[in-house]
């Protein structure tokens, strides 16, 4: 293996950029390629296919307003981050470099454009993301998750290949097991997650609409709910009055094996969140984060309203009313449910993984 070529993968500090890396680096692997991650320091607290050992952490910065005194801090800090990326390509020589999505992946693949490397870029979201919008014209190829993203852009639409999500193995085995029907009185398993980093919204709103649920239901309910530290003693303390079987947790390790066990999950619609509900095939509850720049997420969500596997609910719109409204309509018909599962699964992909792999050695030419 020392010898084989090595392709580095770029990737932002957030499971929702390092988990597709993560799969294609698996996919590479089994072909006898070698593989690193450049990424910002949050990346080595996440366990998987990269140890500290393969990771190279290069300075990054992300635009946050258009503040004089912030832009400069931005420029002088990725171009602080090209310096390193630079060197860091120079001393791997790598066959091709791979990015994922967010501001970490700039420096490594400009550095990759002027030292004549080839350059990859995914975006697993159904509207390009900023950084990966910058680097579209600076790359060899553009592969999606989602077809049509760049369609409206001919320069870019004749380099794009639509590839699907990669998949990291625990989601593969997720996704072989099948949805169980909940029976009409029986226990309904609800997930409450809000992405990498959580979303207070959950912690703000769920509780109080399990608590206007009919008390009939609080006895099925088998509730995992993600929450912030922060959060954690006001939400158990309903939950707890309650008497609700819950776990709570700010990060689950297990997630894909509780997506798997679940009858309906409610969550942020983050691409990674969304295309592994698609490829396990669980009806959702999806809540938009508010305010992006470019509505990803709610263009994320809209792709699995559509095919009839998730509900997407505004943030706005996402009240204890509303919420204790839609969790009783689902208990009370859990066919629902079954129809929906069945309608996710079919916008799933699994084999996204080695599609991309297929791009990456194509373009690599290895």
């Amino acid at each position: 293996m020392d010898n084989a070529p090595l392709i580095l993968l770029a990737a932002g500090g957030t499971g929702g950029h390092l988990f597709p890396a993560e799969a294609l680096g698996v996919e590479l692997i089994k072909r006898g390629l070698r593989v690193r991650l450049a990424t910002d320091a949050r990346a080595l607290r996440y366990s998987g296919l990269f140890s500290k050992e393969n990771i190279d952490v290069v300075p990054s910065e992300t635009v946050r307003g258009r503040n004089p005194v912030a832009l400069a801090r931005t420029a002088i800090m990725l171009g602080y981050g090209l310096a390193v990326a630079a060197n860091l390509v120079r001393r791997l020589k790598p066959a091709a470099v791979v990015g994922f999505g967010g501001y970490p992946t700039v420096p490594p693949l400009l550095a990759a454009r002027l030292l004549g490397v080839p350059g990859i870029i995914h975006d697993a979201n159904a509207v390009l993301g900023r950084a990966n919008r910058f680097l579209s014209g600076r790359v060899n190829a553009i592969a999606t998750s989602l077809p049509g993203v760049l369609d409206r852009d001919p320069a870019l639409a004749g380099k794009t290949t639509t590839v699907g999500t990669p998949m990291r193995p625990a989601i593969l085995a997720a996704a072989a097991v099948p949805f169980a029907t909940p029976e009409p009185n029986g226990p309904l398993r609800l997930l409450v997650v809000g992405g990498s980093q959580g979303a207070r919204v959950m912690s703000d709103i769920v509780p109080g609409a399990i608590e206007k649920l009919e008390p009939a239901l609080w006895s099925r309910l088998i509730l995992t709910q993600q929450v912030r530290e922060e959060d954690m003693a006001r939400v158990r303390a309903v939950y707890d009055r309650l008497k609700i079987n819950v776990e709570l947790a700010p990060f689950f390790s297990d997630l894909p094996a509780k997506l798997a066990a679940s009858h309906l999950v409610i969550s942020r619609s983050g691409a990674g969140t969304v295309a592994e509900l698609a490829a396990i095939g669980r009806p959702s509850i999806l809540v938009p984060l508010p305010g992006a720049i470019d509505q990803d997420q709610f263009a994320n969500a809209g792709v699995l309203s559509q095919a009839g596997g998730g509900l997407r609910i505004p943030q706005a719109e996402f009240t204890h009313d509303r919420l204790a409204a839609e969790i009783s309509a689902f208990a009370a018909e859990p066919a629902k449910l079954t129809a929906m599962a069945a309608a996710a699964r079919g916008v799933g992909r699994l084999d996204a993984a080695e599609r991309l792999a297929d791009l990456v050695v194509k373009v690599a030419g290895i």
